[in-house]
């Protein structure tokens, strides 16, 4: 039975992945009488006089809802709120299992962004956080501009701001093993979604002075009017010091890192790696398929190589900050998610590795790994103390 027969199978079986159990268990109708009616009155009541005890006194203060209207699944595309629903409940599995936060899935059947927005903010009641999941760019970040801005609750966007948290963690410890620095070195990132754009911004955050972005019409520079948009406008004045034109190939011209997100296989060939730098590090990050296999990218020169997959070294794994960085924000009750945050999550994934223990196939840490999460907390706390 290969992979995709035994997921089908074992999907059927559990006919969800999630579920809801009591957390006190029912023996009497007593029991009831305090969790239900007349008992819960008392606990409503404390509420309304003061609407942040539902932080004491309900789930909310450990719920997150991850919201999405099935636009940009996992590298499935739009295929809609019911398909993504597994997807969706997968990432609720890995709340649970590596963050013990509570998820919720909410699959919306609408791709309008007011829409989406208005819903979001009517459901927040429930939830001491929002997780906005698979919605398709540039959409997916005016809809998170906006909930940051309007709801008291943490919003995260982990398709940016996952992937950029943990891609700037393997990205500080590839650079160690080739001896270079984020503030020298020559960076492409080739895909201008919302995972291509959360890299770019936290890697600025962090120092880097040199990132080039391309997307399908070729590289994002000021003053470039096809196929652009508010957040591309954002791209060109803040990267590309230079203004290089030209497509991905122009721009991989002796540049020292690729960080590869456009999700189209086969799109980076081994006659660009061979243009770069000495020494190279690849990312290639699209899911299921990276945009170079990591074979043909070592054959051709290159030094470190990253994918998002667990089959090869280096997993680039979103799972990694966000059940964590919600665990940081829930058990502190934060408001926002912060640059400064992101950027100690990062810190805290890179550092847990000891130097001594780096190698070309171990720049980041393992889901498993033991301790990691609690590091993690620990460092967003220490930086949102700090602020």
């Amino acid at each position: 039975m290969d992979i995709k027969e035994a997921a089908l199978k074992l999907h059927k079986e559990l006919r969800g992945k999630i579920e809801i159990k009591s957390k006190y268990p029912i023996k009497s109708l007593e029991d009831l009488t305090l969790l239900y009616t007349p008992g819960v009155a008392a606990a409503s009541m404390e509420i309304f006089k003061n609407k942040n005890l539902a932080y004491d006194y309900t789930s909310k203060w450990n719920t997150v809802a991850i919201v999405t209207d099935g636009s940009r699944v996992l590298g499935l595309g739009d295929i809609g709120p019911e398909a993504a629903l597994p997807v969706m409940e997968g990432k609720a599995l890995l709340f649970k299992l590596f963050g013990d936060v509570d998820a919720i899935p909410i699959c919306l059947a609408t791709q309008d962004t007011d829409e989406i927005i208005n819903i979001v903010k009517k459901i927040a009641p429930t939830f001491g956080g929002i997780n906005i999941e698979d919605i398709d760019s540039p959409r997916c970040f005016e809809i998170v501009d906006r909930l940051e801005k309007e709801l008291d609750i943490p919003v995260f966007h982990d398709d940016q701001h996952g992937t950029g948290v943990v891609t700037l963690a393997a990205l500080s410890n590839a650079l160690i093993l080739v001896d270079k620095k984020l503030e020298t070195v020559k960076i492409v990132i080739a895909g201008a979604g919302s995972a291509g754009t959360g890299v770019t911004k936290i890697l600025l955050k962090a120092g880097a002075k040199n990132i080039i972005v391309t997307d399908s019409k070729g590289v994002i520079f000021s003053g470039r009017t096809e196929n652009m948009n508010p957040y591309k406008e954002e791209l060109a004045n803040t990267t590309n010091p230079e203004n290089l034109q030209g497509d991905v190939t122009e721009a991989l011209k002796g540049a020292d890192v690729l960080i590869a997100l456009n999700g189209k296989p086969n799109s980076i060939t081994v006659d660009m790696i061979r243009m770069m730098s000495k020494n190279p590090i690849v990312f290639a990050l699209g899911n299921p398929e990276p945009e170079i296999l990591p074979n043909d990218a070592k054959e051709c020169g290159a030094k470190i190589v990253a994918t998002g997959r667990s089959d090869f070294p280096n997993q680039v794994n979103n799972s990694l900050a966000f059940p964590a960085i919600f665990r940081a924000v829930f058990d502190a009750r934060l408001e926002k998610v912060t640059d400064e945050m992101k950027l100690a999550a990062a810190y805290a994934i890179a550092d847990f590795i000891p130097k001594d223990k780096l190698n070309e196939d171990y720049i980041v840490p393992r889901m498993t790994d033991k301790g990691l999460r609690e590091k993690i907390v620990e460092n967003i706390l220490r930086a949102a103390n700090k602020n």
